[in-house]
């Protein structure tokens, strides 16, 4: 499968990812391209924003991280994902599908290019009554929401004593301008949530993928390469080894 479109207007479809610092290896981006790859039809292109190549196949088009102009010392909150919203990001045209580097693909996601709406994202689980979406995967077209970012560079002390993280901030900015839509609640599941079995029975049963799912969001104290060895960051919470994952997650 060619990942290289030919296409240079707005029809074009690109795979967006990050990554900055060292919690994440080149091996994650080069799951996630092999994922991406084998449950997407047809030309795309995938770029990883990042401030560290080393070790990405080629495949990958690695581009650096717009300034955010962020203090130092700042606790980790993905403010840095506002960046994919420049009026001009390095030139890049088409729909971008921004995909964390954590996800796990488990099936076709041809669907995420072609349902309708303006701005797509993950609607909250734990909360659903808000309309905080999970910026795990969103899908919008590149340049088209440069305000969301202008706004921020010109009142980011103002926004981050507001807003907890990135993905509060612009679920809020879109949708007071009637641009916000969620994603079927089926496609993208909790790893935490939905895949672990309820106690006690994740004791003896294995996680599993509920049906209908195509991407699952690993947050919170669970990763991928955790959850194949069985592993939480977290006292008295147990869990068994997802083998399935590796079948997904490789190159």
């Amino acid at each position: 499968m060619s990942t290289t479109s030919n296409k240079t207007d707005d029809t074009q479809r690109v795979i967006l990812c990050m990554k900055w610092g060292t919690k994440y290896g080149p091996e994650y981006v080069n799951r996630l391209y092999g994922m991406v790859r084998r449950h997407l039809s047809g030309d795309f292109r995938f770029v990883c924003l990042t401030d560290r190549s080393e070790g990405i196949r080629e495949e990958v088009t690695c581009l650096p991280i717009p300034d955010l102009r962020l203090p130092d010392g700042l606790p980790e909150r993905g403010w840095k994902k506002l960046t994919t919203f420049e009026a001009d990001l390095h030139g890049l045209r088409g729909t971008a599908l921004f995909l964390d580097l954590d996800v796990v693909i488990t099936d076709s996601i041809d669907c995420f290019f072609s349902h309708p709406g303006e701005f797509l994202i993950i609607h909250d689980w734990k909360r659903p009554w808000r309309i905080t979406g999970n910026s795990s995967v969103y899908r919008f077209q590149l340049g088209a929401h440069a305000n969301v970012l202008a706004q921020f560079r010109a009142t980011q002390a103002d926004v981050r004593k507001k807003f907890r993280n990135e993905q509060a901030y612009l679920s809020d900015v879109l949708h007071k301008q009637g641009r916000l839509s969620y994603w079927p609640k089926e496609w993208c599941c909790s790893y935490k949530y939905h895949c672990i079995p309820a106690w006690p029975t994740n004791y003896w049963r294995e996680p599993t993928v509920p049906t209908a799912t195509r991407i699952v969001i690993f947050h919170g104290e669970v990763n991928p390469p955790d959850a194949l060895e069985g592993k939480r960051n977290r006292a008295l919470r147990y869990m068994r080894r997802a083998h399935w994952i590796s079948s997904y997650w490789r190159e």
